[in-house]
């Protein structure tokens, strides 16, 4: 006898428990799309390429396209459908509305994940291939416009909105980090 294709698993997504069937070969990018008709969570490349399908995945983020559904069972999955508190937007969201960062609008919703998750790496002191300095004495890099363009690379944007982007996520962690959120442009020359 052929061992079994498929399996029923439970997905935990934006809190909620979800059961449902699957083939072993489905990404969580298809599952979220086509079974669970999650569908703020685009398809882009399907390579794992342009980061237009990136969730969070224990608050990492992940490019769902090449994340098998079999493999994300018993992890805590955020899509974009799950960061806002209720008719709250999540304050990275409101940064993208308040700056115009995004225009066709296909790839923010992994744009936002992503960069939910790239302050919350920041904040935890998580170099990039941008910070100069490695020493801990160094303390956490200054999230400047070079630090958010890395740590954003590999989220793409057919339309070109990379400087609005960049702004969003800066005024996000400022929103985060407890600071009032002003201007970006000082510091941050994009």
């Amino acid at each position: 006898m052929a061992p079994s294709t498929s399996s029923v698993i439970t997905l935990n997504i934006n809190g909620e428990k979800r059961t449902l069937p699957v083939d072993h070969r489905t990404t969580l990018l298809d599952a979220l799309r086509e079974q669970l008709d999650l569908t703020g969570t685009k398809k882009g490349c399907d390579h794992g390429q342009c980061g237009a399908c990136t969730v969070l995945l224990d608050g990492r983020r992940a490019v769902s396209c090449l994340q098998l559904a079999v493999a994300a069972e018993g992890c805590e999955i955020t899509t974009i459908e799950g960061v806002a508190d209720g008719a709250r937007l999540h304050p990275v969201q409101q940064a993208f509305l308040d700056l115009d960062g995004y225009q066709c609008g296909y790839c923010t919703p992994g744009q936002i994940c992503s960069a939910i998750a790239v302050i919350e790496e920041h904040a935890a002191g998580w170099p990039s291939a941008a910070t100069a300095d490695l020493r801990p004495e160094a303390g956490p890099p200054a999230l400047t416009a070079e630090e958010i363009r890395e740590r954003m690379s590999g989220n793409l944007c057919r339309c070109g909105a990379y400087v609005s982007i960049v702004q969003a996520v800066a005024q996000a962690a400022e929103t985060a980090a407890g600071r009032t959120t002003g201007s970006a442009e000082g510091e941050m020359a994009v």
